[in-house]
């Protein structure tokens, strides 16, 4: 049962708060959310919902488990096939992933006479379209934002309706811009001009607010303004400012995050004229194609008594009919229909994992109104992964096993060739853990030949359980590597699987040798450090194996797929270098507050971490560290060794009062005296011989801070 506690855990929640923010997660923990459907998508979007958390989620799914849904339904076991219902086995898996959020077993007779108003948002999945329109009218008329969500084969739909006047706090979740400003005319409308050639990286119709503008002071009333770019160094605002003061110097623009209302239509008359968001640039051509697919199937199947059959050109052909009096006039792409087909009667852990963290994603932007919305049809496929000579019924047909989901998608040879792969994985953080679930589920390694190897040297803390969903509580302080490969040995038990607890790097070439290298079909990274990704790069380029790259960044996310003769290799392209910050900026005159977050972090590094392994290094190895400093020269050697003594002997803490009298002393010295002595040398009132002041520019006199015991 979830704590009845309105406090957050941060020990928990640390990651997701960088991004969403306390009041975007308070308004996930008062919520209430049902999900219809407990398929390979249906658990997913529950699983990365309760691992968001939420107040509590609702489940329903009456169906009684099949072979076919173990190919992606990771909480379903053998056992369960054909004597417990989906809802029935999935349930106490997704009730102990959170202990903060309640999961609820729900009757279907709740859609049709039930109160869907004490839900914030209801989520079909795999639902048939005709129950998607009539619940969607329901939601829309009650206020309760709605989605759809379908997986089929290597297809994907979703579908979102949030109601009349969905207002967004934040759509991008970026931090608010900073501008200093260099000009402002007086023209109508006066412009206004960015300091030193620099871009403000602002958008038509964003607001800014202004503060400490000289001259022109009425524009320091903190009222956000709209504004208009007609480049990238300079905007305008709709103000008169005939009347106000003559702009003297200084000044900076900031932005204004100003909510934004969003109409939804509902089902019924968005599929009239459906409004599409692009996920691939070259397949505009086929989304209308593929929602008609996805509308389409619950007429076939009334039709025909069934689906279409895994792999069946004569069924693709009556398919076909059907989409084309669906799409009313419009010619359907047939190749994707044909596709469409023959596969849609399996289903694909990789696809359904996709789809699964967007529709939690946008469950979380339905709740919190953080980010831009879905608006409204998102059509996916990947069907770049199938043959081009389509698998054919025999091949994609049944055979009372885990993977009869992925036989109906890919076939019988394909699926051979994924059973033996040897593959190695490096990390199990956040990604490692969804990477090995799919793998689990597609049956990697679980072939005579095959083989999945795991390496990772960090043990499980209580801020991973919210991202990384194969650890529990009880896992907390053991070995990554090691629960996650008992974790997927549950899921399928068929997996083979050797762990490690070791770094790749050039230390352990012992270890991941030669034969190991050379025994790869490939390389999966999951990494959170560049030069561990670009060592393990150099392997794969060296023994000639493809590697899977990726990373991920709050909600922004890259993929990069190396194959060895054919594409780039990790290490040949490098992000451009960082701006670097000159020393003068950072100690005298910062003017961003990125200046300040660098300055604050040298500070840090400073007290705790370079005097400290200074310390270190005279203490264990006295003699050869000595030997380094003589090296260095004599102005080297007496700083290193004055920051020696004063940590070690002159400002060595005896005890608690010790330290808080350090800490005080610092705060006199940085936010106090440190500023008075600059400004009696710099007066704020200071020009220089041209006349010009001298606090102008990129220069912002700063003030000083009185210490205050009531507001430490």
């Amino acid at each position: 049962m979830a704590a009845e506690n309105e406090a957050i855990d941060e020990d928990l929640y640390s990651r997701q708060l960088y991004v969403l923010g306390h009041d975007a997660q308070r308004r996930m923990a008062s919520s209430n959310v049902l999900i219809v459907g407990m398929t390979g998508l249906g658990v997913e979007i529950a699983k990365n919902i309760v691992l968001a958390g939420v107040k509590t989620v609702n489940i329903i799914d009456d169906e009684i488990v099949k072979w076919n849904d173990l190919s992606s339904q990771f909480y379903l076991a053998t056992s369960d096939v054909g004597k417990s219902s989906r809802v029935d086995a999935t349930f106490p898996h997704l009730a102990e992933l959170n202990p903060y959020v309640s999961v609820h077993k729900l009757s279907s007779n709740i859609l049709d006479s039930g109160d869907l108003s004490q839900f914030q948002v209801v989520v079909l999945v795999d639902q048939s379209f005709s129950l998607q329109l009539s619940v969607d009218k329901k939601c829309h008329n009650a206020g309760v934002r709605f989605i759809s969500a379908s997986s089929r084969g290597v297809f994907g739909s979703v579908f979102a309706d949030y109601g009349k006047e969905f207002v967004v706090v934040d759509d991008n979740g970026e931090p608010e811009k900073q501008v200093m400003i260099a000009a402002i005319t007086r023209d109508s409308p006066p412009m206004i001009t960015c300091m030193d050639g620099n871009r403000h990286d602002l958008e038509e119709g964003d607001y800014v607010k202004f503060v400490e503008v000289k001259g022109m002071t009425e524009l320091n009333d903190g009222k956000p303004r709209k504004i208009s770019v007609p480049g990238p160094f300079s905007f305008s605002i709709e103000d008169d400012v005939s009347g106000y003061g003559e702009y003297e110097s200084g000044g900076l623009g900031i932005q204004v995050k100003m909510p934004k209302t969003v109409d939804f239509l509902p089902l019924e008359d968005a599929v009239k004229s459906p409004e599409y968001v692009a996920t691939d640039f070259g397949k505009f051509d086929r989304q209308s194609t593929i929602n008609a697919c996805f509308q389409a199937l619950e007429k076939y199947t009334m039709a025909n008594g069934s689906e279409p059959k895994p792999g069946s050109a004569d069924d693709a052909d009556k398919f076909l009919a059907t989409v084309k009096q669906t799409l009313q006039g419009e010619e359907p792409v047939e190749k994707v229909v044909e596709a469409f087909a023959r596969s849609c009667a399996g289903n694909l852990s990789p696809v359904v994992a996709a789809l699964g963290g967007l529709v939690g994603q946008e469950i979380m932007k339905a709740i919190s109104g953080k980010f831009g919305p879905l608006k409204q049809f998102l059509m996916f496929d990947c069907m770049e992964i199938l043959p081009d000579a389509l698998p054919d019924q025999a091949s994609c047909a049944p055979r009372g096993s885990r993977h009869d989901g992925q036989l109906a998608v890919l076939g019988k040879d394909i699926c051979e060739e994924i059973f033996n792969l040897r593959y190695f994985l490096v990390g199990t953080g956040a990604i490692g853990c969804e990477m090995l679930k799919c793998w689990a589920m597609m049956g990697i390694g679980s072939g005579e030949k095959g083989m999945i190897y795991l390496t990772d040297m960090d043990q499980i803390e209580k801020s991973n359980l919210s991202r990384q969903f194969l650890f529990r509580d009880r896992d907390i302080k053991k070995a990554k590597s090691v629960a996650a490969a008992e974790a997927i040995k549950r899921m399928n038990p068929e997996v083979h699987i050797t762990t490690y607890e070791a770094r790749v790097g050039a230390d352990t070439e012992n270890l991941f040798n030669d034969e190991f290298w050379t025994n790869l079909s490939g390389v999966c990274n999951a990494l959170d450090n560049v030069q561990a990704r670009m060592y393990v790069d150099q392997r794969c380029l060296f023994y000639k194996k493809s590697l899977l790259e990726s990373g991920t960044l709050g909600t922004k996310g890259n993929t990069q797929v190396v194959v060895p003769n054919l594409t780039e290799s990790y290490s040949s392209s490098r992000d451009p270098p960082e701006k670097s910050i000159p020393i003068c900026t950072l100690k005298n005159f910062p003017y961003q507050i990125e200046h300040t977050i660098q300055w604050a972090r040298d500070q840090f590094e400073g007290y705790f971490r370079n005097t400290a392994d200074e310390v270190n290094k005279f203490t264990a190895e006295r003699d050869s560290y000595l030997e380094d400093l003589k090296s260095q020269g004599t102005g080297s050697m007496r700083a290193s060794l004055e920051s020696i003594y004063s940590a070690s002997v002159e400002l060595k803490p005896s005890g608690v009062d010790d330290c808080i009298k350090w800490a005080r002393l610092s705060f006199e010295e940085l936010f106090s005296s440190s500023i008075k002595q600059l400004l009696y040398s710099c007066p704020a009132d200071m020009v220089d011989r041209n006349g010009v002041p001298f606090w102008s520019g990129t220069r912002r006199c700063p003030s000083p801070i009185e210490f205050d015991v009531n507001n430490p």
